[in-house]
């Protein structure tokens, strides 16, 4: 007989009954059932229910036993009463009369439980992490992303790529993000750089012929954590393909999403082909270039009805250029308590409120609209308002008005929103999506510089003539995101592989060639030597495992993961360096003003 076991803890069935076999794992929990003695017994594959009674010889040793020891047990495998049959445990059929029973690691009192669902603050949960993945919730998580990653890999390699590995230990590059900086030994005073992404190293290979790249990359930035954003690394699919289109990355990647979710979302619809949506359209429908595609509610420009209009708030912003009104459809929501919620909901995300008409049954059997904007417009506008959104009796529309960048992040919110209390929004399917058309710059309001808005390794799309002729503020660029359900999973885009058009792409923004050479100089010098058109793509594994787990925050579906002030408070990191290892380095700590 094996040491330790002969079945794991959810093996055994009625068919094993009359067996003698071993099993070994964690107390699950004890039950005292006056002098019979019932252990749930766990171990990572499930739960099979022991028992002792008073004749059995290891009884007085059971009684010691408590939650989350390890202990080994012999026994005979019985069948349970048809009554007592469990039909929620793979074993549920049988359970195991204890002749014998030896602890191997016996447990202190815990510092959170592992059996139920009682919650703990988190810090506590990160701390004991190692008891927090026992808890099934969590464990399924853990084996969920391992399942999701081993599907990513071989619907990757079906598809004709090559799993390569990419260096950890590189150089700083700027990515929009902090670099975790690792001093070097060998060379005083230098700085090796954790890699943002593989960007580089992933179009070098592709510059070296290898033609289609992928590997489920960590990547490190030291940013500020988010609930969808681990702070310190992350992990992705990253991947890259030679002689591409934007087209041929959308035909890759889509069935390899579509898989993983039809595989893991236990039944939930998924996205047939996924949309393109326009930037410029996503921050005009949805308020968001994250957009949730559960929610059918879609935003419109009203300006025309309100310019000149006896609304006068609105009225005389529109007098100023850059000024609009947008609306957002609300079917169902015409009701003055539903609007007035609506209205305190942009008020407490620091807008002064929103305006809003909704209509309502009158007496004859007519419609009438109500609310301050409708008697200020008028019926002629507000009726043409109504036909423009294809609204009716018992719905109503909120508006909001002026520079749109200053107000349309709350109107996507406030479109979330109402679409959450109204129902409108499906729960329980995933809804995929590319974001397409970026704008290749953005400017400063304040200062008027340019900058890249997404990626600064992106084809600009006309490429080197639009960069010659075009306003900066009009190009767009060969990037994409991939967005499920309001969270976006990656980021990607067809790559600048011409010298001549990164030089140019980076003069528009005041980085002359030197700052390209001193940055960039590697990927340049390599694409002199005769580079492919090529383009990649890097979707998020954590946030995918994170929707398809239902989780709302993504520590829940990462292993060892650091709190929100970037502390592993298990392990002790970051931890101070000793004054040995400083001065192997030629490191000197200065006090921080």
């Amino acid at each position: 007989m094996h040491a330790y076991r002969t079945h794991t803890c959810a093996q055994l069935s009625s068919a094993n009954v009359g067996e003698t076999v071993r099993l070994s794992g964690w107390v699950h929990r004890v039950r005292d059932h006056g002098g019979v003695l019932f252990i749930d017994l766990r171990d990572h594959y499930g739960i099979t229910q022991v028992l002792a009674d008073s004749d059995s010889p290891a009884f007085a040793g059971i009684e010691k036993v408590r939650s989350e020891w390890v202990i080994r047990i012999d026994g005979t495998v019985k069948a349970r009463a048809p009554e007592l049959v469990n039909p929620k445990l793979a074993t549920g059929e049988i359970e195991v009369y204890i002749r014998d029973m030896e602890v191997l690691g016996a447990a202190e009192e815990l510092p959170l439980p592992v059996f139920g669902d009682v919650e703990y603050p988190e810090e506590t949960r990160l701390k004991y992490r190692f008891l927090d993945l026992r808890r099934d919730s969590l464990h399924q998580n853990i084996v969920l992303r391992s399942k999701v990653i081993a599907k990513l890999r071989a619907s990757m390699v079906a598809a004709g790529f090559t799993e390569f590995q990419t260096p950890i230990l590189t150089a700083s590059s700027p990515e929009g993000a902090r670099d975790f900086l690792v001093p070097s030994r060998l060379h005083p005073g230098k700085f090796y750089a954790l890699p943002q992404a593989p960007q580089q190293f992933k179009q070098l290979i592709m510059v070296a012929g290898f033609d289609r790249y992928f590997q489920i990359a960590p990547c490190f930035r030291d940013e500020d954590p988010r609930a969808d954003r681990s702070p310190g690394e992350f992990y992705q699919l990253d991947m890259e393909m030679s002689f591409a289109t934007q087209e041929d990355v959308f035909g890759v990647i889509e069935p390899v999403m579509r898989g993983v979710f039809e595989e893991f979302g236990g039944g939930r619809p998924v996205t047939g082909t996924f949309p393109r949506i326009a930037y410029r359209d996503s921050m005009l429908w949805y308020g968001s270039d994250k957009p949730d595609l559960r929610n059918p509610l879609k935003m419109q420009i009203v300006s025309e009805h309100f310019a000149g209009s006896g609304f006068k708030i609105f009225a005389s912003l529109l007098e100023k250029a850059g000024n609009e009104v947008r609306a957002i459809p609300a079917p169902g929501g015409g009701s003055r308590k539903f609007c007035d919620r609506m209205n305190a909901f942009a008020q407490s995300e620091g807008l002064p409120g929103m305006g809003y008409i909704f209509w309502r049954a009158q007496d004859d059997g007519g419609m009438e609209a109500a609310g301050p904007v409708a008697k200020a417009l008028g019926p002629e506008r507000t009726e043409a308002i109504r036909e423009q959104l294809g609204l009716g009796e018992g719905d109503a529309v909120f508006f909001l008005a002026g520079r749109p960048a200053q107000f349309q992040a709350v109107a996507g919110k406030a479109r979330d929103q109402i679409g959450r209390e109204l129902g409108l929004t499906d729960e329980d399917r995933f809804e995929l999506c590319w974001i397409v058309d970026f704008p290749m710059y953005e400017q400063d309001e304040e200062t008027g510089k340019l900058d890249f808005s997404h990626n600064p390794f992106s084809m600009p799309q006309g490429e080197l003539e639009a960069l010659q002729s075009q306003d900066p503020l009009e190009i767009l660029g060969y990037q994409y995101d991939i967005v499920c359900n309001g969270v976006e999973l990656s980021s990607g885009a067809v790559r600048n592989h011409r010298p001549e058009i990164m030089y140019e792409a980076f003069r528009i923004v005041g980085y002359d060639r030197n700052y390209v050479d001193a940055h960039f100089g590697g990927m340049l010098s390599a694409f002199k030597f005769g580079a492919p058109p090529h383009a990649g793509i890097a979707p998020g594994v954590d946030r995918i495992v994170m929707l398809l787990a239902g989780a709302e925050n993504i520590r829940e579906v990462i292993m060892f993961p650091m709190n929100q002030r970037a502390e592993d408070l298990m392990m002790g990191a970051p931890s101070e360096p000793t004054n040995e290892q400083l001065r192997e380095l030629g490191l000197r700590m200065i006090p921080r003003d």
